[in-house]
């Protein structure tokens, strides 16, 4: 099953990055190779169990876990590994600027969340106790009375 999910998603995160436009402003955008394989990678983790610390697909992932092992192993980025430091890790995207594979941030004035935007108004992320990584969009009810914010390293 968990192979299909992934077939699936790259399937999906192949047909989105044929989307994406060029963004413009001080906000410089990640070559198409590492943006499409950070989105790539991140879906194939759909499924993957929740633990909190956890950062490896073998232990589980919580949001920043998940975020720092797409990043370290697609572009050999480690970004920080707390919610609030990836507030400020990278440049700030404006929503109309938003690309496959920038980081998505939740709350206001203190974050809570984030995750990996994949395209097409989607993110992947490790959302709670008891559940798995998976695929959710930015204007499903609960995400879109958030405070978004989007961020790229």
């Amino acid at each position: 099953m968990r192979c299909v999910v992934s077939s699936l998603a790259l399937m999906f995160a192949l047909l989105l990055t044929g989307c994406g436009s060029t963004p413009s402003g001080p906000a410089r955008p990640l070559p198409a190779g590492p943006s499409s394989d950070i989105a790539i990678h991140a879906l194939g983790l759909v499924g993957t169990p929740y633990r909190y610390g956890g950062n490896t697909p073998d232990s589980g992932f919580d949001c920043s876990g998940l975020i720092g092992y797409v990043y370290k192993s697609r572009i050999g980025v480690a970004p920080p590994r707390t919610v609030a430091q990836l507030s400020g890790f990278g440049h700030p995207v404006s929503t109309h600027e938003r690309r496959t594979g920038d980081l998505v941030i939740f709350g206001s004035g203190r974050p809570f969340h984030a995750g990996i935007y994949v395209g097409d108004g989607r993110f992947v992320h490790a959302p709670s106790t008891g559940g798995t990584v998976r695929l959710d969009r930015l204007d499903n009810r609960y995400w879109a009375g958030q405070h978004t914010a989007f961020r790229r390293p």
